[in-house]
């Protein structure tokens, strides 16, 4: 009696599907950003006692804030490594140091947004303004380190990731200046003349600038995009 020949189980090729999350997602870290700093109800540049004041008046808007935050904090990461895939293979060494920015930078938001979770839940708890705005000003020094690797990580890593975006030309022009200019346009927003709506710009053009990379992937064979899984 002979033995039936077992056939190896043929893997079924994940990339379609890797690519179509990959799209859907690049975009949506930099939209809720956007959204965060629209809805944001302080300014970057005001002092801890009008902080306490404005979150204690708009707890709802700080909830809203806190939940794109949550959101930016698992998409950001993921989607500047998806953009850095597309660029790397023309453009190495920018890719390479935009990244090396980029992922510490948006790792650190983490830490800012402990700050505003204190401010939600010091107002919840019905702490009096002076204990919130004490709590606020009394948080671990890890904090102003985040603060400063986060600044300068999202905003060169950003600028130096556009430039790799138009020396690879994976997307049109406009795509890669709407990255480029994004976050110089946030750091004026949020630093130099506070305005919300000049914040939501620039962090959308960033969006919008990903969402064509998101549409690139798209148009990409599979091969293209990453090898086939091993049998």
């Amino acid at each position: 009696m002979s033995a039936t020949a077992v056939q190896p189980r043929t893997k079924r090729d994940v990339r379609t599907a890797s690519r179509w999350l990959a799209a859907f997602v690049v975009p949506i870290g930099a939209a809720a950003i956007a959204l965060l700093r629209y809805f944001l109800p302080y300014d970057t540049a005001d002092d801890s006692a009008t902080i306490v004041s404005k979150v204690m008046a708009e707890p709802g808007r700080s909830s809203l804030v806190l939940w794109l935050a949550f959101i930016g904090i698992l998409t950001l990461v993921p989607s500047a490594y998806i953009v850095g895939k597309l660029t790397r293979r023309r453009a190495p060494w920018l890719t390479g140091a935009a990244l090396v920015l980029l992922i510490p930078g948006y790792l650190s938001l983490g830490w800012l947004v402990a700050g505003d979770q204190a401010l939600w839940t010091g107002t919840e708890a019905g702490l009096d303004a002076g204990t919130i705005t004490k709590l606020y000003d009394t948080m671990h020094p890890t904090g102003g380190l985040a603060a400063g690797i986060f600044v300068l990580g999202h905003v060169v890593g950003t600028i130096l990731l556009g430039i790799a975006l138009w020396r690879s030309q994976v997307v049109a022009r406009w795509a890669a200046v709407a990255v480029i200019v994004s976050q110089p346009i946030h750091f004026v927003a949020a630093v130099i003349v506070p305005n919300h709506t000049l914040d939501l710009i620039g962090w959308g053009l960033q969006a919008a600038g990903f969402a064509a990379v998101g549409l690139a992937i798209l148009r990409l064979r599979n091969d293209e995009w990453d090898l086939p899984t091993l049998p």
